[in-house]
């Protein structure tokens, strides 16, 4: 399929999309339009098992929604243009697979909230974070404020997002917006190992693990411990959840189908 505003490669499993808008890659309708639609490719192609999400260059993973294109808009326009960034953060978040952000210089505002839908987030030691946009008049919307309390808690939050103050990559590990911190120069080389190591794993059981903390931390706890079950049998009864428990008792290696 031909994108408009990104880049996609596959190799072992591993699906890569790359922002092509550099220097700062901006986040604007063709992206999110670009995102959507590749979210949709990967979700039905069997062959990718994992999905990586990255910034072309090492200035930025995405500095923000484009300021220049919603500076034109008018209200409704703008209501389409958050509901473009929605459908395609959701299509990522919910994916069926899981998602890496690979973040290399600054990720502000909406460059923020596209790594918050991913799974996990890796950082390189140059990547700086922030959400300005209560100094522009603005508040986050792209999704920022219902998914940066969920992982962060809700004062960590309110600080960022209130205050607008940038952190380093250091920080960001340490109040848990990201999952590690890199070499910028072996950013890419981590972030494979990860996703490689991650689709080595037999898909069905990501899948189900993904859907049971994705859907459970949004209802009570009764809810969600019934939802894990569920989730688990499906698991159990798919080939490869026969395969690994019969490779277990036998102490053989297992071999997975992804069925």
């Amino acid at each position: 399929m031909a994108y408009e505003s990104i880049q996609v490669s596959k190799q072992d499993g591993v699906a890569i999309i790359t922002l092509n808008r550099p220097p700062m890659n901006p986040l604007n309708s063709a992206v999110f339009r670009d995102l959507s639609q590749a979210a949709d490719e990967f979700q039905v192609d069997s062959s990718v098992k994992v999905v990586v999400i990255t910034g072309s260059g090492s200035k930025a993973f995405a500095a923000g929604a484009d300021v220049s294109e919603m500076a034109t808009l008018t209200p409704v326009q703008v209501y389409s243009f958050c509901q473009g960034s929605k459908t395609a953060f959701s299509k990522l978040e919910n994916l069926s697979k899981p998602v890496i952000a690979a973040i290399s210089g600054v990720a502000f505002g909406g460059g923020c909230e596209l790594a918050l839908s991913c799974d996990f987030r890796i950082a390189a030691d140059n990547a700086k974070f922030a959400f300005p946009e209560t100094g522009l008049g603005i508040i986050p919307g792209g999704g920022g404020t219902q998914r940066l309390p969920r992982l962060i808690g809700a004062t960590r939050a309110k600080e960022l997002m209130l205050m607008g103050d940038m952190i380093d990559a250091v920080d960001a590990e340490k109040i848990g917006l990201v999952n590690k911190v890199v070499p910028v120069e072996s950013l890419m080389e981590e972030t494979v190992i990860m996703a490689k190591k991650l689709a080595s794993k037999p898909l069905v059981a990501l899948q189900m693990t993904k859907a049971a903390i994705n859907n459970g931390v949004n209802v009570d706890i009764a809810s969600g411990l019934e939802m894990e079950i569920q989730n688990f049998v499906i698991a159990f009864a798919s080939d490869d959840g026969k395969e690994g428990i019969s490779a277990f008792v036998g102490k053989r290696k297992p071999d997975y189908t992804d069925k």
